[in-house]
C-alpha cells in the first residue's frame, strides 16, 4: 500500500503568530483517488494545500510528495516537483491581459521549453476540447463567464499532465448547474489522466460527485475520515450540520 501513497502528511502544524491554524494534521493521498477535504471557513483547508506545494512552509511535521520531503527541498528541486502538481486557485487566476490561448501556452512554454509551435498548438487544442471550450481559444478572460473561467483554469492546469491536482474551492461563486458541471469535469480529469487529487470545498454537492474519500478538519486536526456515505449517515452533530443541516438546525 505504501508505494501507492503520493502525498504523505504527518503531524503538520502551522501558526500565524498566536493563531494556531493547523495543530496536528495527518493524512495520505493515494494514487488515482479524489480526496475531498471539508470544514468550516478559517479551519485551515487552503493553508494545508499551500503547505503541500510550499507556498507556505509548515512549522513542523512531515510533508512528503511523490517521495520528496517538501520542506527539505532547495528552490530548484522544489520547482521541479511543482511541475508535477496542478494547482487550481480559488479565483481561477487567469492572466487578464492574455487570451485563452496565451494563458494555456504560458505553463507549457515554462515547463516544456523544447516544444515546437505545432506541438504547443495541438496541446492547447486538446486541453480546450477536454473542458468543452475550443471556441474560446482567442477570447479574453473578461469575455468569459465564471464557469467558463473555471474550465479554462482546469485546462491550463492539465495541459502539462500533472500527476497531482489540488483544487481550492473549484465551485465557489458558481450556480448549482455550473457547479455540477465543474464537479463532473474533475471526475473526467481523474479518469482520463489518472490524477491523484485533493479537493477543498464547502460545496457538499461537489463532495458527493467527486469524493472517493472525505476528510473533515476541525480545530486544526482531522476530525473524521471516511466515505461520503459515512458522513451522510453520521449522527455526530458537527457532521450533521454540514451534510444534513435540516436534521440539526440548531447546531450553530
Amino acid at each position: 500500500m505504501m508505494q501507492n501513497i503520493v502525498i504523505e502528511i504527518r503531524n503538520v502544524k502551522k501558526s500565524f503568530e498566536s493563531q494556531h491554524v493547523l495543530k496536528d494534521v495527518t493524512l495520505d493521498l493515494t494514487k488515482g483517488e479524489n480526496l475531498v477535504i471539508v470544514g468550516k471557513s478559517g479551519i485551515g483547508k487552503s493553508v494545508l494545500v499551500k503547505c503541500i506545494v510550499r507556498l507556505l512552509k509548515a512549522d513542523s511535521g512531515v510533508i512528503k510528495v511523490l517521495g520528496e520531503y517538501v520542506n527539505a527541498l532547495d528552490n530548484d528541486a522544489l520547482n521541479e516537483l511543482r511541475k508535477k502538481i496542478g494547482f487550481l486557485f480559488q479565483g481561477g487566476a487567469l492572466y487578464d491581459s492574455m487570451t485563452v490561448k496565451e494563458n494555456l501556452e504560458f505553463p507549457l512554454k515554462r515547463i516544456h521549453r523544447g516544444l515546437k509551435r505545432a506541438e504547443i498548438d495541438q496541446k492547447v487544442k486538446e486541453a480546450l476540447e477536454q473542458v468543452g471550450l475550443l471556441d474560446a481559444l482567442n477570447k479574453m478572460p473578461s469575455q468569459l463567464s465564471g464557469g467558463m473561467c473555471k474550465r479554462i483554469s482546469v485546462a491550463r492546469t492539465i495541459i502539462v499532465n500533472p500527476q497531482i491536482m489540488l483544487y481550492d474551492e473549484p465551485t465557489a461563486g458558481l450556480d448549482p448547474v455550473t457547479s455540477s458541471e465543474i464537479s463532473t469535469l474533475i471526475n473526467d480529469v481523474q479518469k482520463k489522466y489518472n490524477t491523484s487529487s485533493i479537493i477543498i470545498t464547502h460545496d457538499i454537492e461537489c463532495a458527493r460527485i467527486t469524493a472517493n474519500r472525505v476528510i473533515m478538519l476541525e480545530d486544526g486536526t482531522v476530525y473524521k475520515e471516511g466515505s461520503i456515505e459515512s458522513f451522510e449517515t453520521s449522527r455526530d452533530s458537527l457532521i450533521m450540520s454540514y451534510f444534513n443541516p435540516s436534521s440539526n438546525p440548531t447546531h450553530y
